[in-house]
């Protein structure tokens, strides 16, 4: 299948490690145009050797702590050298606790780097999706929007808004060409899943070695996946075929998610 994304530009937030970085390699060898973004410069440049060299690959560093901040850091990339087709939101999850245990700060923190950064970005992305006629954002989530985590309280409750500010921007965009989706990634092999899988198992007072077992029997697939599984999917809803995609939730857990 041809995806359609030959010279398309993509922002890539979050694009140093784990599904944000394969997202980025996949789309490359698509032919896109990647900006990668974090707030570490050296592994920024350390991923940008990891492309595909024929095309124009550039990178941001940018702190999602700091909306203002991220959408003039934006802006002025956008003023000087292009706008962005594709524009993925994606940045690391809250630590792990129970809600009742969960400070003001931790959700407002979250809120902030997830929510807001997010609205920010599509807001200076948007323009330029428009007059091309042809734009896909996507937001990597998570599964407990549909069933949430245990143990995951503030990663929960914000996810959960995410998804509503997502399905609320998909219904203004749409007549623009332009579609909003979530992937709702399921365990996969990152630093986030350790340290998930280390808190459970101090909690349950257990090995890191039995309590990943016990994970990974959660999926029907009976494993967990591969960052470039997940990121496979996102390419997908990138591209032009996948244009009457819109609006929609994709779980990619092996089957985990027990909701339809």
């Amino acid at each position: 299948m041809d995806l359609k994304l030959n010279n398309k530009n993509a922002l890539v937030c979050g694009s140093t490690a784990g599904i944000g970085k394969a997202t980025a390699i996949a789309l490359a060898e698509e032919g896109v145009n990647v900006t990668l973004m974090a707030r570490n410069e050296d592994k920024l440049k350390q991923v940008l050797t990891e492309l595909p060299s024929h095309r124009n690959h550039s990178y941001i560093v940018a702190d999602f702590s700091n909306p203002k901040e991220l959408q003039q850091k934006v802006s002025d990339f956008i003023a000087k050298q292009h706008g962005f087709h594709i524009l993925i939101n994606n940045t690391g999850g809250p630590r792990s606790g129970e809600i009742l245990n969960a400070t003001l700060e931790e959700f407002e923190n979250t809120f902030t780097q997830h929510l807001k950064c997010n609205h920010v970005l599509v807001q200076t992305v948007i323009p330029f999706m428009k007059t091309e006629g042809f734009g896909r954002i996507i937001n990597i989530i998570s599964t407990s929007v549909k069933e949430p985590i245990p143990g995951l309280g503030v990663s929960n409750t914000i996810r959960g808004a995410v998804g509503n500010w997502s399905k609320t921007l998909s219904i203004e965009v749409g007549a623009f060409g332009i579609t909003v989706n979530n992937v709702l990634p399921g365990f996969t092999e990152t630093e986030r899943l350790s340290e998930i899988i280390k808190v459970k198992a101090e909690k349950e007072g257990t090995t890191f070695e039995a309590m990943a077992e016990i994970m990974k029997g959660y999926a029907p697939a009976k494993r967990f996946a591969q960052p470039e599984e997940t990121a496979n999917v996102i390419t997908f809803l990138a591209s032009g075929p996948a244009s009457y995609v819109n609006g929609i939730n994709v779980p990619v857990d092996g089957g985990r998610t027990k909701s339809l």
